[in-house]
């Protein structure tokens, strides 16, 4: 009987135009924060523009829209487009104070449970929300998966899975590694119930209640209810909100105390946006592999990159095995589906199995497959690409609008991906102040008080922009600008005539 071959479905190449006005649109962009295009100035009409590129008349037209959706430039009917009268190359990172601490016992700000419950609640504006709004998954995709499995395979998907996981979805993650980790096999790679566990199994794994775990400072305010349920003692180490932690920094905090593991989040860090230096990951990893000190990376945003190319982990340096990476699909995907995975590496791989079925045994065998299911159909990537391109705009419209409606001495870092906006504001102004006449307006944000062991970031706030800009939104900013405005501690202080520090 002769052997017929599968044919195998070729991927979708996206149109080359596609690209084009994506890189035109790019290089458009830098000039405006670099400031060759101040605000006001009048771009290039379409037609100069085409016969200077020789690109299609099409391809200028929707680099144009994908900036103006963007909110970087507006189109003026018979004039053409022009840049936001509002600079965005105006706004300045917040100050970075390098101070770090000594080991200390995990000391919740009072307001955490006041802001765990606030960000949660749908009747408020979710700037302090920062799972993705349900408008930018893929909703449909996965809703006609669940409809395609059979009674026969429901009948396998209710029953448990394996305690490492899905072996099809460690595949698929695995196959998600390639060109950014090199090596990563399914065996690699265990399933867990969202990131927060991957983190916590890790913790687990190399550290004993009352060790000292390094972290950023500020960081995901999760993180120190996490470390503070194990008893573990914290050293806040400096970041930077553009290059994330600092490294001579650490270094120093290396050599005073007997550090056990570190906690970072190098790639678009919560809440900073910060994005660690490629050349800085590499010397951190060989850093504490010297030491002998393991380091868990967040990597759950690493996807939501703006530009190119793809964010590398720590775990791409990683010659030792000294790196735990964690991340999930509950930024990208489905954060209701709360499924994540850990690479743990040779050293930690088997403990960590034993953690995982000794703790929470296994992981929802039906949204595995669901999960499997989409990312074997290729949709994926194509998913990720409008995901990133709304994140983007979303942040950039969010910002501009911070720029004009709050006090001119707020600072604010713009990231290079992600969906987090750390704003410090003007000198005096309390972050929790601003977080509790922001609730009373039915708005939501995230005090930096919560974001440290420390006292050093009242006065900023986190703004998530992980919904799409709305009329709703823009009002709330305006309002939390209003609100800022008014906080300030001494008479005379407003926007148009802003204290002097």
């Amino acid at each position: 009987m002769p052997v017929v071959q599968k044919r195998t479905k070729q991927p979708t190449v996206p149109p080359r135009d596609a690209f084009r006005y994506r890189q035109l649109a790019g290089e458009i962009e830098n000039k405006i924060f670099s400031g060759l295009y101040p605000p006001g100035d009048r771009l290039p009409s379409i037609r100069s523009l085409h016969r200077q590129t020789n690109l299609s008349i099409s391809t200028i037209y929707q680099a144009y829209r994908e900036l103006e959706n963007a909110g970087l430039v507006v189109a003026r009917p018979k004039s053409g487009y022009y840049v936001q009268p509002v600079a965005m190359q105006k706004l300045e990172a917040p100050i970075f104070r390098k101070k770090s601490s000594a080991p200390q016992r995990v000391s919740l700000a009072p307001a955490i449970n006041s802001v765990v419950e606030a960000i949660s609640n749908p009747r408020l504006v979710p700037l302090g929300n920062t799972a993705m709004d349900p408008a930018l998954l893929p909703v449909k995709p996965l809703a006609r998966i669940l409809k395609s499995i059979t009674h026969s395979e429901m009948r396998t998907l209710l029953t448990y899975s394996p305690s490492e996981g899905n072996p099809e979805l460690r595949r698929q993650i695995a196959l998600q590694t390639t060109g950014v980790m090199a090596g990563i096999t399914p065996d690699d790679i265990i399933v867990t119930n969202g990131c927060m566990e991957a983190v916590a199994l890790a913790l687990l794994a190399v550290t004993r209640p009352g060790d000292t775990v390094a972290i950023e400072a500020p960081t995901n305010f999760s993180f120190l209810q996490l470390l503070q349920e194990l008893g573990l003692l914290v050293a806040e180490i400096a970041t930077d909100p553009q290059e994330g932690v600092d490294l001579d920094e650490l270094e120093k905090s290396l050599d005073r105390n007997s550090v056990r593991a570190c906690l970072f989040m190098p790639s678009f860090q919560n809440p900073l946006g910060a994005l660690m230096p490629e050349a800085n990951k590499q010397r951190l990893v060989e850093m504490l592999s010297a030491r002998d000190v393991p380091v868990i990376e967040d990597d759950i945003s690493s996807q939501l990159y703006f530009g190119e190319p793809h964010p590398r982990p720590l775990k791409a340096y990683d010659r030792d095995g000294m790196v735990l990476t964690c991340s999930s699909f509950s930024k990208t995907l489905a954060p209701g589906l709360r499924l994540g995975w850990i690479i743990p590496g040779r050293r930690f791989n088997a403990k960590i199995r034993r953690l995982k079925a000794g703790i929470t045994m296994s992981t929802s065998t039906l949204d595995q497959c669901v999960v499997s299911r989409f990312l074997s159909g290729g949709g994926y990537e194509r998913h990720l690409r409008t995901l990133r391109s709304s994140l983007k705009k979303q942040l950039y419209r969010t910002a501009l609008e911070i720029r004009r409606h709050f006090p001119a001495q707020t600072r604010l870092a713009i990231p290079q991906g992600g969906s987090l906006l750390w704003v410090q504001l003007p000198p005096g102004v309390d972050g929790l102040d601003v977080y509790q006449a922001a609730f009373d307006r039915g708005i939501a944000t995230i005090p930096g008080a919560v974001c440290s062991n420390s006292d050093r970031f009242g006065n900023y706030i986190q703004i998530s922009c992980a919904a799409p800009f709305s009329p709703r939104l823009k009002s709330a900013i305006e309002t939390l600008g209003a609100i800022v405005d008014s906080l300030f501690p001494a008479p005379g202080c407003s926007r148009q005539a802003p204290c002097r520090p």
